[in-house]
């Protein structure tokens, strides 16, 4: 959605500074959404496997990576507002993890394929 969005302001003519100001608004909104989906994800996880099983499975891995990058993302904006860098990559990066997740299988679902 967000590249979606700001490709097509750019294309309808929009003046630059008023994309990177939509960008601005967009980011932290679409970073608190994520962040309210990975921890509804992990407490849905939490309760189909133990903790030390949910560290291991690549599904637990990928959802404490964005859970990290999310907060990273939040607490780098409130202290350190200086670091655009960070701030990208902590975006692109929690879209790749989604990306990745949305590539899992269901849990579950593959043990009752192998059995």
């Amino acid at each position: 959605m967000h590249f979606v969005l700001l490709g097509v302001l750019e294309k309808l003519g929009f003046a630059s500074l008023l994309v990177q100001e939509v960008a601005q608004y967009a980011r932290p909104l679409l970073i608190g959404f994520a962040l309210a989906c990975v921890l509804l994800q992990l407490w849905v996880l939490k309760q189909t496997m133990p903790c030390k099983q949910m560290l291991k499975d690549s599904r637990g891995q990928l959802l404490l990576a964005t859970l990290m990058l999310c907060s990273s993302f939040f607490m780098c904006r409130a202290f350190w507002p200086a670091a655009q860098y960070w701030l990208v990559y902590s975006y692109l990066a929690v879209g790749m993890c989604g990306v990745l997740l949305v590539l899992q299988p269901i849990p579950g679902r593959h043990s009752q394929l192998l059995s």
